[in-house]
Order: C-alpha cells, then sequence, then structure tokens
C-alpha cells in the first residue's frame, strides 16, 4: 500500500518517537525464522514458498517444455506429483516428497481467436501484462501482487477488486488440462462442462492446466488515486465507492483508526507514472510504532494519527497493468476470507477489536476488496459477489493466532477462505460452503483416481 509519496517524512517522524522513547528498537525485533536445512539427509534440495512457512524435499524436479513431455510426467513421475507457480501461496499446497514441476517453459501468449489471448499457464502475470498491451489488449483486472503464474493464479481463485469484475479465473472461456493418465483434454461451457466447472479453480488437484483462453479488454489508461482518512469515514462511503469507481479498496490500519484508500477510474489524461512505492517505509513506520507505543493502544493511536493523519494524497496516471499491482518486498503471511457483501463491514469490525484488545503485535494493514460473482465451482465467489478481508502478519511474527481468533468471526458471518491463504478447515467444514463440493470430488475421482496429484494438506482438504 503506497501510503505517500514522502515516506521520508515519515521516517522522520518515527525517527523522532525513537529518540524521545528510551526503548531500543532492536529490542523489540524477532529474529529471522529459522531456515530448514538447504539439503535432506539424501542430499534432495530445499524447496520453499514465498513467506518461508512451507517446505518439502521433492525427489524430482521437472520442467516440462511441451505439453507431452508435461503429460509423461503426470503419467509416470513419482507420487505425489505437484505444479509450482511463483510459491505465493501461504497454504501447503505445493510441498511433495515426489515430484514438483514448474510450467515456467511453457510460457507466453499462444494464439489470439478474436480479443481472446489463449495464454500458456506459466505465464507470469507481471509478464502478461505487456505482452497484452503490445496487441493493444489488457486483462480486465489484476491482483495485488503480479508475480505469480497464470495457472497459479487460477488454481487458487486469485482476483483483484472492483464490484464489476471478477477473479481472474471469471475470465476464462476454455482451458487445456493435462491428466495424470498422459491425456490433453480441452474444455469449455459446451465441451466437457464438468471438467471446465472444476478445472477453473482446482489447486491442481485434478491435473495441470496447461493453457487458458481469456477475455482480454481495450489496453486504456487508469487514474490511480491513494489517500488517508479516518476509517469511520471510510466505512461510511465505503459501499457508494465500490458502486462509483471500476476499482476501489481500503486498508484498515489497525490502532490508528485510519484507513488508505485506492481508486482506480479509466480516463484520457496523459500519463504521469506511478512513484516509487514507499511501501517498505510506510511498514517500517508502523513496525516502529508498535514496537515503540505498543505499551498503551491510546498513546500509539495518538502518535500515528500525528504521522500519518495528514499525509498528502498520492495520483498517477498509467496503462492499468502497471498500477494495478504492487511489489511487496517485505514478506507476510496471510489470511484471507470472502464473505457475504452485507457483512463485510461487520467482520471487520470485529477483527479490528479482536486484535485491537488481543495482538498489540500485530502491524499490517487489513485489506478489503470486493469481487463479482461466477460460476466455477470451488470459486469463493460463486453464487454471489463477494467482499474480502485479508489479515497480514510479518513473515518474523507468530502466524497462528489467525485460526483461533481471526478465523471464527470470519466463520461467523458467512466467509469462504482463499484457496490460497491461511485456513484450517477440512472436507466436512468446506462441503457446507460449496453447493457443488461434491460435484467436484466426483470429477476429481474421475480424472485422478489414485491421488497420484494430492500432497498430505490435500488429503486433508479433500477428505481423504
Amino acid at each position: 500500500m503506497s501510503l505517500s509519496r514522502r515516506s521520508a517524512l515519515l521516517g522522520a517522524g518515527a525517527t523522532v518517537l525513537a529518540a524521545g522513547g528510551a526503548i531500543a528498537l532492536a529490542a523489540r525485533d524477532k529474529p529471522e525464522p529459522v531456515s530448514p536445512p538447504s539439503l535432506d539427509p539424501q542430499g534432495r534440495m530445499l524447496w520453499r514458498n514465498w513467506s518461508g512457512i512451507a517446505s518439502s524435499y521433492p525427489a524430482v524436479r521437472s520442467a516440462p517444455k511441451t505439453e507431452a513431455e508435461l503429460a509423461e510426467v503426470l503419467k509416470t513421475s513419482v507420487a505425489p506429483i505437484r505444479a509450482v507457480g511463483a510459491g505465493h501461496s501461504f497454504t501447503a499446497l505445493v510441498p511433495t516428497d515426489g515430484t514438483l514441476l514448474t510450467l515456467d517453459r511453457l510460457a507466453g501468449i499462444e494464439s489470439w481467436q478474436g480479443d481472446e489471448a489463449v495464454v500458456r499457464a506459466g505465464t507470469r502475470l507481471g509478464a502478461l501484462g505487456p505482452a497484452l498491451a503490445a496487441h493493444g489488449r489488457a486483462m480486465a483486472n489484476l491482483p495485488d501482487i503480479n508475480k505469480q503464474s497464470l495457472g497459479g493464479a487460477l488454481g487458487t481463485g486469485t482476483h483483484g477488486t472492483g464490484k464489476g469484475l471478477k477473479a481472474i479465473h471469471g475470465d476464462v472461456t476454455a482451458l487445456r488440462l493435462a491428466t495424470v493418465d498422459g491425456r490433453l483434454i480441452d474444455c469449455d461451457a459446451k465441451t466437457n462442462p464438468a471438467i471446465f466447472n472444476a478445472a477453473r479453480v482446482s489447486m491442481g488437484a485434478l491435473g495441470v492446466i496447461t493453457q487458458a483462453r481469456l477475455k482480454t479488454t481495450a489496453n486504456r489508461r487508469l487514474h490511480r488515486h491513494v489517500w488517508v482518512e479516518p476509517l469511520d469515514k471510510t466505512l461510511a462511503e465505503a459501499e457508494a465507492r465500490f458502486a462509483k469507481h471500476r476499482n476501489y479498496e481500503f486498508y484498515a490500519v489497525p490502532f490508528t483508526d485510519l484507513a488508505a484508500n485506492i481508486t482506480h477510474d479509466e480516463t484520457d489524461l496523459p500519463a504521469t507514472p506511478r512513484p516509487a512505492s514507499s511501501d517498505d517505509a510506510t511498514l517500517n513506520v508502523l513496525k516502529q510504532l508498535r514496537n515503540l507505543a505498543g505499551f498503551s493502544t491510546p498513546f500509539r493511536k495518538a502518535v500515528a494519527k500525528t504521522l500519518m493523519g495528514s499525509v498528502p494524497p498520492e495520483e498517477a496516471v498509467d496503462e492499468g497493468w502497471k498500477l494495478l499491482s504492487t511489489d511487496r518486498p517485505v514478506r507476510f503471511n496471510e489470511m484471507e476470507f470472502h464473505l457475504p457483501v452485507e457483512t463485510q463491514f461487520i467482520a471487520l469490525k470485529e477483527v479490528i477489536a479482536a486484535i485491537e484488545t488481543h495482538r498489540r503485535d500485530v502491524f499490517f494493514p487489513i485489506e478489503l476488496r470486493r469481487i463479482a460473482a461466477d460460476d466455477a465451482w470451488l470459486s469463493p465467489f460463486q453464487g454471489g459477489p463477494r467482499g474480502s478481508v485479508a489479515v497480514h502478519c510479518h513473515y518474523k511474527d507468530e502466524y497462528e493466532f489467525l485460526f483461533a481468533l481471526v478465523q471464527p468471526i470470519f466463520l461467523k458471518h458467512g466467509g469462504r477462505p482463499h484457496w490460497g491463504k491461511l485456513h484450517s478447515l477440512k472436507a466436512a467444514e468446506l462441503a457446507g460452503l460449496y453447493p457443488n463440493w461434491n460435484d467436484f470430488l466426483k470429477v476429481r475421482r474421475e480424472l485422478d483416481p489414485q491421488g497420484r496429484l494430492l500432497n498430505p494438506y490435500l488429503k486433508g482438504l479433500f477428505g481423504i
């Protein structure tokens, strides 16, 4: 979240606070988490996800360069077979002691069918933007981070924000799936429709998507506007802003009573490139406020409002693929649930109250977005639009409290978990959240009867 172009001003304020606080910042910072060994006793190399909490030592690593090679790997290699993109999922979807495969060599735009692009699944979203722009086209929306592969984004239901905009899989009109018996299955709404409904969000449990046909839009410039205001004002006006703006989201900042708001709207204004991100500096200020003023919530809030309450707005105009996503150099762990729109803000208020009462160590902002409905069977947005609430923890901090303190709030208000974010739900609980849960399991059994694609985490997820 870019709160200001003048992060140095915030940093100076935090320095003054530190000088007068008589508490050493280093004394409150936690050490780096201990990394597993780079090699296991058998000499197998470590794989670890971006935040560092999921890892394994695959016996086989594979990088097929053709669909035929991929099909052969799925048919013959050591199970469990798991595909990996950028490793930005926080759940244990990827770890395997069998075969880890990457689709990095199956990347790029395969072809065009009118304004729809056939894109290979190993394509990173950050690379897809300029590739589409070269044809005057763009993805309708992008997630907060664009490092993911297309296949990984589809598999976990990755999304951006916008009341009238679907998650990425909602713009898929056809796909090709490689299965463990060596087949390549093409599917869409008319051809193999059950596989299409199941595979668009499937966590790599049916097979491996090799390519997808995506709807695109004209490559328009967007006007980006970022500003900070009292959280009460944001909550009072958020619903109207979701309705008014092409893209709207906001970040509620615990222990500050403030919120950062971000809008994007189509414009014909000339480009004024986005300034360098101040995310690192902003998060450092919030961490210092935690470390130096965390002993008193009223004092912490008062200092936060002094430092951040008058931060000037930020403006930028550029092509959407350059503005909608953000680099996230500071690692974190995350829990995100998708709630009925009528309970989104209620749940947020309860989450903030729980954190400010029980977890003074939290300093990351809480992100709220809105996503349109689609019909994929395991899409969190199946059956109606949803409002997401995402709670983040610094990667050095303990995150297990999310399961006991935050997840029950989301479940009470009808939330469904983001498949790539932290949650502890199993098959019995998930079956009650998804009307087509058993339909998905039937297709899964037909395509992978021996469970060659299932690691221990997925077996628990599907009750196997």
